[in-house]
């Protein structure tokens, strides 16, 4: 099952977004899979995300 996402609004400069429109394709993601990597890495840095574990729905890894 795929997983959902919010939608939402961004605004951001555009230079801001051509450094992640550069480094997406650097990684061969569009923009909006490296702005996800780039704010899911930040999340678990500062602990507020766990490690997704395999089978598991939800990106934090809790339980639904």
């Amino acid at each position: 099952m795929a997983r959902q996402r919010k939608q939402f609004l961004l605004r951001i400069p555009h230079d801001l977004y051509d450094i992640y429109e550069t480094w997406a394709g650097d990684e061969f993601r569009s923009v909006n899979a490296q702005m996800e990597a780039v704010l899911v890495d930040a999340a678990r840095r500062a602990g507020r995300l766990r490690r997704q574990r395999p089978g598991s729905s939800r990106a934090d890894g809790a339980k639904q």
